[in-house]
């Protein structure tokens, strides 16, 4: 092995630990509450070690974040295999809640810490997140044009439905917030399907997208050559 490869992997697994060690104690103790000296006791370095690798804590973040959205949309890449535009919309959505029942400390990070950077001072950085949500919307415009869905639906608004339905059964099931016996996955299944239903519908819709990203999943700039439905 030469000398930069060993170097290379010498930086990968520090950079892992440093992102370990955040991750647990942002989800145990509140971003606001986790210093870089914190971090740095808990992989036994010092501060200034920390810095050779982040600039700040809310690089640690954005670097977790990163990791994050990378993985959810991987989950849901590989739910939308289908030749049923519905169904992709459907799996495409079931796989964000189950990635916050397998992942549960990314999602309380990137959906719920409210004192966490928001995306949009670095949005620069997350050019496949910008992607990511296009393909989410285009999903839904595919259902629309074959007619699963009514013509006049906002693809944009229909996102954001869909996000906001399944965000309540996420947090109620990483809270562990359902009495004993009662079925999370359910609760979530029937959300979606009733929001789905309700769309389908033609169930009249007032919010309107800003096409931005403040907080969470929203309306995200489109890029170039990824369709966008009118509103």
């Amino acid at each position: 092995m030469g000398t930069k490869e060993r170097q290379d992997r010498e930086r990968q697994a520090v950079t892992a630990s440093i992102l370990g060690a955040a991750r647990e104690l942002f989800t145990a103790e509140g971003y606001q509450s986790v210093s870089i000296r914190k971090i740095a006791e808990r992989i036994e370095y010092s501060p200034a070690a920390i810095y050779s690798y982040y600039t700040s804590k809310d690089d640690i973040f954005l670097a977790l974040a990163a990791e994050g959205f990378h993985l959810l949309d991987d989950k849901v890449r590989g739910a939308m295999t289908t030749d049923d535009p519905l169904e992709n919309v459907r799996g495409c959505w079931w796989a964000f809640y189950e990635f916050s029942q397998e992942q549960p400390a990314y999602f309380q990070l990137m959906f719920v810490d409210r004192s966490v950077p928001r995306i949009t001072q670095q949005w620069e950085g997350f050019s496949f997140l910008q992607e990511m949500l296009a393909e989410a919307v285009n999903a839904i415009q595919r259902a629309i044009d074959a007619g699963a869905f009514p013509r006049a639906l906002s693809p944009d608004t229909a996102m954001h439905m869909l996000w906001a339905s399944l965000i309540g059964p996420a947090i109620v099931g990483v809270r562990h917030r359902l009495a004993s016996g009662e079925d999370y996955d359910a609760l979530a299944r029937d959300v979606l399907n009733a929001t789905i239903a309700g769309l389908q519908s033609g169930i009249a819709t007032t919010f309107v997208s800003c096409k931005c990203l403040e907080e969470g999943i929203a309306g995200a700039p489109v890029p170039a050559g990824v369709r966008r439905h009118a509103s």
